[in-house]
């Protein structure tokens, strides 16, 4: 996910690397959106609940909560003892066998409780390694989708300004075409339709614990206008509406009203499109909804679910979709989706994922109100400091907007000094804590990005 790094600023920008293992990687390993000259990493020495032990290019040891969740996935803590136990039993069966021909049971029922968890009828699903390639699967089942319906000339994309949905290439050519990669990679991306970015909103939870959403109706209605000129602008070229829904992550934390995501399953149906939601970040309790999309009560035709889906501990996402969807590909003149990863439905992977889905089900509806509320109560100091723009929670999501890019280094420095593990971006410092964080876990998280802030930025 981008992250552009912050000014620098405090001590050098590369002090002498006191870590062995800094050291080692140091010019050596690539590390996401950083170049191989910039500053060292930490080194994690261990990891367990929801800690991570981890040595400072400096060399100084720091035992930090994380609130990242490993990038949003490891909801259910280090070391866990159920997920470690299924691992161990999946190995000494077997850990990987190709999908090619061969079925297994982690496969079949994942499968089986997926369909039943998602919001709406979903029938059928497509295993994918990652998030951004189940992006990608979702995107050529749209197309293969439209072309058994008789249009193949529909090969564009209709989705907003704002988005983030991975780094291959279709994906990133749905993500925001200024703020995302596009300009990286000119003439090699395709050319999407961009709506703007909806419009802000906020769940606003009363002293009785009833909530209710806000945002400015006259620029929603805008937006929607807007939406919809478009696609009927572009109707006859477009094959679906792709979008995160209710959150978009790595393109800035923004929350929109479930309105907006009413009007683009309207548009889709009114257009003939499907509707692509990607809950790869905000699906499993993340928002505050087993799945984002429940909060529009919308059924997408196809969705994309991974991070959390195996608490972390191996790479696996999948596509969901609908009967129609499915039927209409078995229709088709290749009767089948084209694409089939080495690692499809490996094993391992759904094997813990059953267990993380398994726990998820069992915990969120405690968990996730729970932080939510811990993170409004200990994040909402920052709204007294001079650099802080904007402080906004959504279920297990907090976030502190500054009015200009975060110092990244001299902030993660200043909140490790607290006990907290962040990884700011952009103008942002935010936390995806995991769900299993304690009440003390939580105002450690809240308290540490406080005062992060107020050290370095004022």
């Amino acid at each position: 996910m981008p992250e552009p790094s912050g000014p620098p600023s405090g001590p050098p920008l590369h002090p002498p690397l006191q870590s062995p293992l800094a050291a080692r990687d140091h010019g050596l390993v690539w590390h996401p959106y950083a170049p191989l000259d910039g500053p060292a990493p930490y080194a994690v020495e261990g990891a367990s609940g929801v800690r991570l032990t981890l040595t400072a290019p400096d060399g100084t040891r720091h035992d930090a909560v994380d609130a990242m969740a490993s990038w949003w996935c490891a909801v259910h803590g280090y070391r866990n003892p159920v997920l470690d136990a299924v691992a161990h039993e999946q190995v000494d069966r077997f850990s990987h066998v190709m999908f090619g021909g061969l079925t297994h049971e982690p496969a079949v029922r994942l499968a089986e409780r997926l369909t039943s968890l998602a919001p709406g009828p979903m029938a059928h699903v497509f295993y994918a390694d990652s998030g951004s390639v189940s992006v990608e699967v979702a995107l050529k089942l749209s197309l293969q989708y439209q072309a058994a319906q008789g249009r193949p000339r529909r090969q564009r994309f209709l989705t907003v300004r704002g988005g983030y949905h991975g780094d291959t290439f279709a994906a990133m050519s749905v993500c925001d075409p200024v703020d995302g990669m596009h300009s990286a990679f000119p003439g090699a991306l395709a050319r999407q339709v961009f709506a703007p970015r909806p419009p802000a909103a906020r769940l606003v939870t009363t002293a009785t614990g009833e909530e209710h959403w806000e945002t400015d109706r006259s620029a929603l209605d805008a937006w929607a206008s807007e939406v919809r000129t478009l696609a009927t602008t572009h109707g006859d070229e477009l094959a679906a509406v792709v979008v995160e829904p209710i959150l978009q992550g790595a393109g800035g934390m923004h929350v929109y009203h479930p309105d907006c995501l009413r009007v683009l399953r309207e548009v889709a149906d009114e257009h003939g499109l499907l509707l692509v939601v990607d809950e790869i970040a905000t699906g499993f309790g993340r928002t505050g909804r087993l799945f984002a999309s429940e909060w529009a009560d919308v059924t997408p035709d196809v969705m994309c679910v991974g991070k959390a889906l195996t608490g972390g501990y191996l790479s696996l996402a999948a596509v969901l979709m609908t009967r129609e969807v499915g039927e209409a590909i078995t229709r088709s003149a290749f009767r089948a989706l084209l694409h089939g990863p080495t690692f499809m439905a490996n094993p391992l992977a759904c094997a813990v994922a059953n267990a993380s889905v398994e726990l998820v089900e069992a915990t969120w509806k405690d968990d996730v109100p729970r932080v939510g509320r811990l993170l409004r109560e200990h994040l909402e100091p920052a709204l007294s400091l001079p650099h802080v723009a904007d402080v906004r929670t959504l279920g297990a999501v907090g976030v502190v907007q500054l009015t200009s890019p975060v110092d990244v280094p001299a902030v993660t420095r200043a909140a490790l000094g607290r006990g907290v593990w962040v990884r700011p971006f952009r103008d942002l410092v935010y936390t995806m804590p995991p769900y299993v964080c304690t009440d003390q876990d939580v105002r450690l998280i809240a308290e540490g990005v406080v005062g992060a802030v107020a050290e370095v930025h004022g």
